[in-house]
Formats: structure tokens, C-alpha cells, sequence
């Protein structure tokens, strides 16, 4: 019931403040009955508790009917609607494609709780901060998959993002050509105003299909501005199990490249505070035309309360013609 109204508008909700008037009719009700029963006199009543048949245990009921009939049709003029959110967009957004490195190193800890699940957190923020615009997922490692198509619903980009964990393609090496090849490709049919990828890499790129040139070039043919963030230590921590192989193992020039070459920029993160921050002058470099309405539409809900109270109603009158009819 609480879930219910939860979810519930009232058309006219002043209507409900008739429901203090039920507590009332209860106890001028009962108060009605005592009088009643002090007036009557009698030589003797110890033998009257003692007689309680069933329809002395019954009368109440349709009383009982009554105040449920009045407080159902009280909720029924209020009119209950189920209210829906909808939103329309106006204007042109972006179209962002997330490559996410997948390889086994984004484990290391050198950021908490790992590499990866640092970029999935900032990421995740990312996506709530945006608004009208398409966002899909690529995952790579020595190879790459589409993990969401680029799409408006961002709860299914959210728990895209909630999948991706390392080793999940089940190769190891990194392929950033064929990563940012996937990205181009699931974004090159876009008329949005502004294409951009933004690919996060721990390492270079060492396997793979596709050169990373090649797809830079293809990024660059369809107007796809890359970001690139590289994301890691680049020191030793003598402290950390990790530390042998926590030192920056990219090749910056070749992401300084991509950024440069397709119209976007390169970053650099060593820290979960920084890649917020890069993220962050990302939304704020691209920014939608988009302007988003909403409006609510309404489903009628009143119909069950009205048939209940008729119910009710029903209820009484059997009851009073019926089990507690009463003869001359």
C-alpha cells in the first residue's frame, strides 16, 4: 500500500482532509451506542453480559461498511493518477563512445580499489552528468567488443559499465587500434553535432588487427574527436605487491597522437582525484544544444477506490436486509 501511493497524484488532494471526519463519525457513533444503553432501565442486569448472540456480535458491521464505503469514495473524488515522467529533446547532443582498457594490468592497485574500478566509478559519473546525449561502451584487450551500442537510456549504459571488469574478453595484450577502430565504427552513421571517443589506457599498444594509425585516420575521416587518458603511477611503492609493475607502461606520444590529430586531447592521470578532474574538463569541453522538457502524463486510478466503496455499500444493505433485518 505504501508503494502504491508512492507512486500516486492526486488531482485534487484537498479532497482527502474529508478523511478526519471518519475518526468523528466513530466516536459520535460509539458515544450515540452508550447513550442508548444508559437509558434503558431494568430491574436486574447481571444476566445481559452473559447474552451475546450472533447477531449482537454482528451489528456493528454495517456501520463498519459504512466508514469504509465513505473513506474509499473520499479517496475516489480525489482522483488518484498514476503519474508518468516524459521527457522530449530539442536540439542536437553528442554522440560519446567510452573505450575502456580491459587488459589484465588495469588490476593493479596503485589506485583504489584497482585501475579499473577507479575508471568505472569516474566513468559512471560521467554518464549521470550528461544529459541528451547518446553514450556506448567498448571494451579491448587484444581485441575488442561493443559492450552497449550508443544509446539515451543511460540506466543501461550505467549497468554496462557495472559489467566491465578485467580479463573480460579473455585475452591478454592490448589492441588500442582495434579499441578505437570498434568506437569509429560504432559512431561513423552519427548526424549528432559532435562525435567524440574517450579511450583510457593503461598500456601500449602491443597486438591487435588494426594499427592504431589506421583508426586514427578513420576517426579523423568521420569527424570523431578522440580523447585519450592514460591512467596510472609513474613511480615505485616499495609498500605495494603491485609495485614491480606499477610504473606507466604507455606510449604517450602515440595517445598525444590520436588526441591531436583527430581534434580532442590527451590526458594523464596518476591519481583517482585527477582522472575525476579530467573527466570533468571533458564535460565541460563538450557540451549538448539539446534542451530537454518534461512533462507528466497521468493514468486514472479512482475506478478501484469507487468500486470498493459500492462494494461496501452493498455489504451494508445485505446485512441490514438479511442476517439483521429487523421485525415490528
Amino acid at each position: 500500500m505504501f508503494d502504491w501511493f508512492e507512486d500516486i497524484d492526486f488531482a485534487y488532494p484537498w479532497v482527502l482532509a474529508l478523511l478526519i471526519l471518519l475518526p468523528i463519525i466513530w466516536i459520535e457513533y460509539f458515544r450515540r451506542q452508550r447513550k442508548l444503553q444508559a437509558n434503558m432501565l431494568v430491574s436486574t442486569t447481571h444476566f445481559i453480559g452473559r447474552i451475546k448472540s450472533f447477531k449482537t456480535q454482528l451489528r456493528i458491521l454495517p456501520f463498519i461498511f459504512r466508514l469504509l464505503a465513505l473513506a474509499c469514495l473520499i479517496v475516489a473524488l480525489a482522483r488518484p493518477r498514476l503519474q508518468f515522467t516524459q521527457t522530449e529533446s530539442n536540439g542536437k547532443g553528442i554522440d560519446i563512445v567510452l573505450c575502456f582498457d580491459v587488459s589484465g594490468s588495469m588490476t593493479l592497485t596503485d589506485f583504489q580499489p584497482s585501475r579499473i574500478e577507479a575508471a568505472k566509478e569516474v566513468a559512471a559519473q560521467f554518464v549521470q552528468q550528461r544529459e541528451g546525449d547518446r553514450i556506448g561502451i567498448v571494451v579491448f584487450s587484444s581485441i575488442s567488443f561493443t559492450l552497449c551500442p550508443i544509446t539515451t537510456d543511460y540506466d543501461m549504459v550505467q549497468n554496462a559499465i557495472e559489467n566491465i571488469h578485467s580479463g573480460y574478453l579473455e585475452e591478454t595484450g592490448t589492441a588500442i587500434g582495434s579499441g578505437l577502430a570498434t568506437s569509429v565504427d560504432r559512431l561513423q552513421y552519427s548526424n549528432a553535432k559532435s562525435k567524440i571517443v574517450i579511450l583510457l589506457t593503461d598500456g601500449a599498444s602491443n597486438t591487435g588487427q588494426i594499427p592504431p594509425e589506421i583508426a586514427t585516420q578513420m576517426a579523423k575521416t568521420f569527424g570523431i574527436k578522440v580523447y585519450t587518458i592514460a591512467i596510472g603511477t609513474d613511480h615505485h611503492n616499495n609498500d605495494s605487491p603491485d609495485s614491480a609493475a606499477s610504473q606507466l607502461d604507455y606510449n604517450p606520444e602515440l595517445l598525444k597522437t590520436i588526441a591531436r590529430q583527430t581534434g580532442g586531447q590527451f590526458f594523464q592521470a596518476q591519481d583517482k582525484e585527477t582522472l575525476q578532474q579530467i573527466y570533468s574538463a571533458i564535460n565541460q569541453l563538450e557540451k549538448s544544444d539539446v534542451k530537454i522538457t518534461a512533462y507528466n502524463r497521468y493514468e486514472e486510478r479512482y475506478l478501484p477506490w469507487l468500486i470498493a466503496a459500492l462494494i461496501f455499500v452493498f455489504a451494508e444493505m445485505t446485512l441490514k436486509l438479511t442476517v439483521l433485518k429487523k421485525f415490528p
